[in-house]
Parts: C-alpha cells; sequence; structure tokens
C-alpha cells in the first residue's frame, strides 16, 4: 500500500486468546490455560497446544523497524505499563514489526526514557530489549508475532531484499530469531515480510520476483530451526492485472497456494485501510459500504471461506475521521466475525496501530501514550476475544447503584446533504448528565414520506414515518460531556427537519 509516515512507523501487536464457546477450550480450563504453548493450524482455524481453537485479537505497536531501534514510547511511559493496558483493553497479542538493523552487533535503542521507567532497559542492545518485552508480554498472557518490516530502519522495500540487505541476510536473520526465542511460546510466529509490492509477483516464477517462491524459502529456513512457529506470509499488490492495498492481495494463493515442509503451520495474512491512507477505485462506487464483503473475498476472505488457511489481517487502521472512514471500519468489523456469535472461528486481526504517531491512522493512544481512543477501541469491541478485563474503555463508573445520578442525553438531528432524490443526516448525541452512558436510543417522525436507506454507526427500526435507532457496539459508551453520532441516507429529499428525542441508560 502507499506508505506515508504510518509506514515509517510499523509496529503491531496481537494477543491471542482462545474462544468462549468452544467446548474444547472450556474443558481445557483448570488444567492449562487457554491459549497455552506454541499453536498450529486445522483448515482455517488456529489451534493453541491442547488443541483448542484461538484468535488473534491485538494491535501492531511499531518502532523497532525505524531509526530508534525500539518501540515507540518508550520515552512517555514504562513498556510494562503499556502492555499491561493492551492486555485491560482486551487485547491478546502483539505483532511487533522489526528491520534487520537491530539483529546487526551492537545496535543500541533511541529515546528510552530511564527517569523512574524502564529503569530495567538500562545499558541494553535492541535485540535485549525485545527480549524484555517478550518475557513481559508472556507473563502477562500476551503473544507476539515477529515482522520483519523493514531490510533495514530507512524505508519500506518492494522485494523482501536490496542491495544492502540480499536475500541470503534475510533468511539468516529470520533464523537467528526463530532459533533465539525456540522454546519460548510467547512468541508464536513470523511475519515474514511486510508488505510485498510491485514488481513482486505471486506465482510467476520468477525467483527474483515471485514472492511465494521467496515466502516458501524462507518459510521453510525458519521451520527447520523452530518447527513450532507458524509462517505468516502476505500478499502481493498486483495479481493478473488485480491492483490491491500492498502486501492485501492474496488472489494467488487459490492456484498457487504456499507450500511449507512442516504441515500446519501456514497463516495467510492481509492488510486493508481506509481513506486516510489512500483512496481506492471501491469507496467510489455507488453501492459503497455494501460493496466492501464482495472485494474483501475476492482479494484475501475467500481462503478463509473455503477453509484453506487461517487469514490474519495484519494490518488494518483508520482517523475515522470521515463518514467514509467510519462505514468502511463498521462494515469490516462486521465481516471478520463478531467474536460472541462465532468463537475462534473467525478471522484474525492485529489493528494499526497502538502508536498514536502513526500520520495516516493515529492509534488506539492518542498523543499523550496514555489516554485511549475510546471510539477507535470501541469498533472493535465485537471482535476481541475473550478472557481479558475491559472491552473498550475500562469498567464503567456508572453504572447500576452508582451514587453519580441518572444518566441523560440530548440528540441533534442535520442534514448534511439534499439532492431532491434522496439526502444524508447525521443525529448527533451528547451526554449531558453526571455520569457515562453506556448505551443510547434515539426516536424521529418525520413529517413526510421519507424512508431511511442506509444507516451506520446504528442499526435502526422504521414504522410508517417513526424511527428508532440504537447505538452500535462500538459507539454506546460515551463519556460524561462527549459525543457520538450515528449517519444515515434516506428518500425523497426535501423533508422539515424533525426533533430527535433521546433515551441513554
Amino acid at each position: 500500500m502507499f506508505r506515508t509516515l504510518r509506514r515509517a512507523l510499523c509496529v503491531a501487536a496481537a494477543l491471542l486468546l482462545p474462544l468462549a464457546g468452544t467446548q474444547s477450550a472450556q474443558a481445557d480450563v483448570g488444567t492449562k490455560a487457554a491459549g497455552a504453548g506454541y499453536w498450529h493450524t486445522s483448515g482455517r482455524q488456529i489451534l493453541d497446544a491442547a488443541g483448542a481453537p484461538v484468535r488473534i485479537a491485538g494491535v501492531n505497536w511499531f518502532g523497532f523497524e525505524t531509526a530508534n531501534h525500539v518501540v515507540h514510547g518508550l520515552w512517555a511511559r514504562d513498556y510494562k505499563s503499556m502492555i499491561d493496558q493492551m492486555r485491560s483493553l482486551g487485547y491478546n497479542t502483539i505483532r511487533m514489526p522489526y528491520s534487520d538493523d537491530i539483529l546487526k552487533s551492537g545496535t543500541m535503542p533511541d529515546s528510552v526514557n530511564h527517569d523512574g521507567k524502564n529503569t530495567d532497559l538500562r545499558g541494553l542492545t535492541s535485540l535485549q530489549v525485545l527480549d524484555k518485552i517478550v518475557a513481559y508480554a508472556g507473563q502477562a498472557g500476551l503473544k507476539i508475532v515477529l515482522d520483519r518490516h523493514r531490510p533495514d530502519a530507512a524505508g519500506q522495500s518492494a522485494l523482501w531484499y536490496t542491495a544492502s540487505v540480499p536475500e541470503s541476510t534475510w533468511i539468516a536473520n529470520l533464523k537467528a530469531l526463530a532459533t533465539r526465542y525456540k522454546g519460548n511460546s510467547t512468541v508464536v510466529g513470523i511475519d515474514l515480510h511486510n508488505e510485498p509490492h510491485d514488481p513482486a509477483c505471486w506465482g510467476c516464477g520468477d525467483t527474483s520476483r515471485d514472492w511465494r517462491l521467496a515466502a516458501q524459502r524462507a518459510g521453510n529456513a525458519v521451520l527447520s530451526v523452530n518447527p513450532e512457529l507458524l509462517i505468516m506470509v502476505e500478499g502481493v499488490q498486483s495479481y493478473n492485472g488485480t491492483n490491491g492495498w500492498w502486501g492485501g492481495n492474496l488472489m494467488g494463493v487459490a492456484q498457487y497456494p504456499v507450500q511449507l515442509d512442516v504441515p500446519n503451520r501456514l497463516v495467510y495474512s492481509a492488510h486493508d485501510y481506509a481513506t486516510s491512507v489512500a483512496q481506492q477505485p471501491w469507496f467510489g462506487d455507488p453501492s459503497f459500504p455494501a460493496n466492501l464483503p464482495g472485494i474483501w473475498d475476492k482479494y484475501w476472505g475467500y481462503i478463509f471461506k473455503q477453509n484453506i488457511a487461517p487469514v490474519w489481517l495484519g494490518e488494518f487502521g483508520t482517523t475515522l475521521q470521515s463518514t467514509v472512514d467510519q462505514r468502511w471500519l463498521s462494515a469490516l468489523v462486521t465481516y471478520l466475525r463478531s467474536t460472541s456469535t462465532d468463537g475462534a472461528d473467525s478471522f484474525h486481526w492485529t489493528f494499526w496501530s497502538w502508536n498514536p504517531n502513526s500520520g495516516d491512522t493515529g492509534g488506539i493512544l492518542k498523543d499523550d501514550w496514555q489516554t485511549v481512543d475510546t471510539a477507535k477501541d470501541g469498533y472493535l469491541k465485537a471482535i476481541k476475544a475473550p478472557g481479558f478485563a475491559g472491552g473498550g474503555s475500562g469498567p464503567d463508573p456508572g453504572g447500576p447503584g452508582d451514587p453519580g445520578g441518572p444518566a441523560a442525553c440530548t440528540a441533534a438531528y442535520t442534514v448534511s446533504s439534499d439532492w431532491g432524490g434522496g439526502f444524508n443526516a447525521e443525529v448527533k448525541v451528547t451526554n449531558t448528565g453526571s455520569v457515562p452512558l453506556t448505551s443510547w436510543k434515539v426516536a424521529w417522525t418525520w413529517s413526510g414520506a421519507q424512508k431511511v436507506t442506509s444507516m451506520w454507526n446504528a442499526s435502526y427500526t422504521q414504522s410508517g414515518a417513526s424511527v428508532t435507532a440504537v447505538n452500535a457496539a462500538h459507539n454506546g459508551s460515551v463519556p460524561v460531556g462527549a459525543s457520538a453520532s450515528l449517519g444515515l441516507g434516506g428518500a425523497p429529499g426535501g423533508g422539515a427537519v424533525p426533533s430527535v428525542s433521546c433515551t441513554a441508560t
């Protein structure tokens, strides 16, 4: 995909948890923790060492691939506190981007604050810091997927090698990391190379460009020294004239699957983004966002749906500022399958990013490296794996019996565009009470014959001219004084603005 500052800062974190609702996982509780040990695949699922299905549901935490040679944010916080916060929010895996620079002898991290924080990292090399992060993540119950993001800190590379970092170095370093963490099942897999793109090809047979063949060479090399690891293989940009996101095109798998020497270790990985990263033709399709599932099916979803192999959406993200991006993320979360409905029989994912300093997406954390962007985190609530505390915004301080007072809200209806035959409108809900909202409902009655044709960020029912809309899973929690909104399309246009009632709980 197109790389801006986000690409300059690439790290992914994903934490793995077995899914509730699977009998094998529940039966194993009390004898061995869910998700324990190394993992393997069976059809489209990932299974833990006991054979219970697990779901990767995590975040990217980048920095080791940049000139800092260490995860970002350690200038502001202790690494342990960030890992604890990830877990408290319900993330179970960290995708950890790195460049081959950190495997050079004596590479030291930059911009780590040791004043009352990160004191145990003082004087350590970048690899030794990575060891510390892996150790604490494992203690906290998180899994890590190492992501070879760049050959060096200078930037992305279309192919897995460059003039200064040949294929031999790439494979040697992959093997070195696989050996370093052999026997430590916190590191559950390796993403072989981030976002191969043109001129990389899939199945063309040219060994200098064919990413599928290179992934086989590298994957088998890794498995030769650590046969327990999952091998994550991303897509390319173009296949048979069809273009997509960098690393996001896995259409070639149908004809040219990756073949590894060790069975049940292969996971295919795709990336998908919204308009804050770059425009794609499907965002302008008149049927958007209804067209998106078909797009995802074509590029990578079919692999899961045909039970070929597990599919991991290793990166996806957005600033969430535009309505298009909000609708994209809502549709994508639905496509990835909710944990409450499908458990671990779902797509795996790591959101881009934990870091707030990703230029074209921002992060789960805000710029202070402490405050959670509850809107972004809330969208992901339905697809987080079970077993962690939190779930987006932490415990609700205004729940039943709380002395803070009754929940209250108001709603404002605004028409954003009207072309006669139809219109778009927004309903903004504001928490006017003294306790946080956990959910809200709005209702209005049009004076004319208007009908809702589409709605995002809420679900609705309509009876005659009366409409009732209830928050979506990601935007029901609204802090005191804050707002949430829904958008809708309707027809015909030209109607009067109705008054809207708001009911809060």
